[in-house]
């Protein structure tokens, strides 16, 4: 479709920056950090530029993999391979989309070793673009595992007080999960004979390995998202963050669990995803309700969002495990959604943190007087977590819970309850910060939104309005996509209950 490599220019794009300002910024004197700032702005807007031809040139009603670019790489049946479909390019968009506004917020609150923090982003934007590209199972092993190493760094250097306890705890989470799913790959490559993705994907692989890689994908992908019972990792890691690193967190990182999903469990291991439904609709339900609850009794506001940021994502996985067309494509839209409100929350909060030096609740109070525009958008983004119709929250939400309404209806009703319990966080937090009288003396000074800001926030409350009256343009990019694993999935279980019947 293209003559030229797009898929892998979009992809290196950003590692090339890193390397740029590694060459053009070295030193910590002021024009070093911003050398390395604008650098690694423009790297990213042209990044994001590049992606949109993408976009342009992406034929919706296609379910094949498009853009695809292969060579051989290591060994028999292993190739550099890179490829986008309905799945991957609405991820792809939003991490291109975001990563600009994570330099703007970056400009002013990082002040030492700017240069090596901006080079650990763009070298993180390259390994996340890689992860959704990545056609290949080895390939996408080592963007998926890599983009673990510069989140470590992100938290680790310029985090919080607790940052390397922080940071540890995040690296071995999620790395545990991933060496089952090493293992997992291998089991494919000696079953199948290659690491081939597409080839894997209509290839049949015995009920005894579906079920071993499936839980093998799955204890990476869980940890990932993150599911209930392994989430502990992410308030830690979310509080301790820089506000950036909180924003790629929630908004990219995490999605690569539910593209997991979607990319591997279902398609590769069709039987094992029947069997596991009522598993996943467990743990689905336990997140939204439990940890909703965990998000009312917290203190600081970034626990409030990170804790949030499970349940949002059990909708996700309840979603996407239905496996009707409404519930992968609410999934899809709502994995986009989360993306844009939540990483827009962490904003949020960073802009009130770099005023006051606290993320405690009960340090704020009638902001309303003082930055009314602040509580203007904040708003926006509240009404979005709660899911109010309008807004792109409720189209991901309603979406799910209507396709999964057909396959269950006990998990729907538990999940339902979920939607009231983040109505009383969202509110309540948006009333303890926005609301009420100003009385304490600190924050008699201070300024409402800066130009550097509006920026950031306005863009994203566009998107957020968009997307809740007219989410078509997300929906129709990922249709066919959604459709063909829905199809192939429901073909693969109705065969073994017809074969089940005849052995009967």
């Amino acid at each position: 479709m293209t003559t030229w490599p797009i898929l892998s220019v979009v992809t290196f794009l950003p590692a090339f920056g890193a390397i740029l300002i590694y060459l053009m910024a070295r030193g910590g004197d002021e024009t070093a950090s911003k050398t390395a700032r604008w650098t690694a702005f423009w790297v990213t807007v042209v990044t994001f530029a590049a992606s949109l031809i993408l976009v342009a040139r992406f034929d919706p009603a296609s379910s094949d993999f498009q853009f695809v670019e292969k060579t051989s790489w290591l060994a028999t049946g292993i190739n550099y391979h890179m490829g986008i479909d309905g799945i991957s390019l609405p991820l792809i968009i939003l991490t291109t989309a975001i990563m600009p506004f994570c330099i703007i917020a970056s400009w002013k609150a990082i002040t030492s070793r700017v240069s090596e923090y901006m080079m650990a982003f763009l070298i993180l934007e390259t390994l996340m673009v890689g992860t959704f590209s990545a056609l290949d199972l080895v390939l996408f092993y080592l963007f998926f595992e890599g983009g673990l190493i510069p989140m470590f760094l992100i938290i680790g250097v310029w985090g919080g007080p607790r940052r390397v306890y922080a940071s540890f705890k995040f690296f071995l989470y999620t790395l545990l999960g991933s060496v089952l799913m090493l293992l997992a790959i291998m089991a494919l490559y000696w079953n199948a004979g290659t690491t081939d993705i597409p080839t894997l994907m209509h290839t049949a692989v015995p009920r005894g390995l579906q079920t071993w890689a499936w839980l093998a994908f799955f204890a990476s992908f869980a940890v990932k998202m993150p599911m209930w019972p392994v989430h502990t990792w992410l308030p830690d890691a979310h509080v301790e963050a820089p506000t950036a690193g909180s924003v790629i967190l929630a908004a990219i990182l995490l999605k690569m669990g539910g593209y997991g999903f979607l990319r591997f469990s279902l398609p590769m291991f069709p039987l094992a995803s029947h069997d596991f439904a009522p598993f996943v609709f467990t743990l689905s339900v336990i997140a939204i309700i439990y940890t909703s609850l965990v998000a009312l009794m917290q203190e600081d506001m970034k626990k409030l969002i990170a804790y949030s940021s499970v349940a949002h994502m059990g909708f996700v996985t309840m979603g996407i495990f239905a496996v009707t067309t409404q519930g992968v494509a609410g999934g899809m839209f709502q994995m986009i959604s989360h993306g844009i409100v939540s990483g827009a929350l962490f904003l949020c909060v960073g802009i009130v943190y770099d005023r006051m030096h606290t993320r405690e609740i009960a340090a704020y109070g009638g902001l309303v007087n003082r930055m009314p525009l602040y509580a203007l958008v904040f708003m926006v983004f509240t009404m979005a977590n709660v899911g109010l119709p309008g807004t792109s929250g409720f189209i991901g939400e309603f979406m799910t819970l209507l396709g999964t309404f057909k396959v269950s209806l006990p998990t729907v009703f538990f999940a339902t309850t979920g939607v009231i319990l983040s109505a009383g966080y969202a509110l309540w937090l948006y009333r303890k910060i926005v609301f009420g009288a100003l009385v304490k003396p600190a924050l008699m000074s201070m300024k409402d939104l800066t130009y550097r800001e509006c920026l950031t926030l306005f863009p994203l409350v566009a998107l957020t309005i968009l997307f809740g009256v007219y989410p078509k343009p997300v929906l129709d990019m990922s249709a066919a996509s959604v459709q063909q694993i829905v199809n192939n999935y429901n073909t693969a279980v109705t065969a073994v209950k017809a074969a089940s019947l005849v052995v009967q």
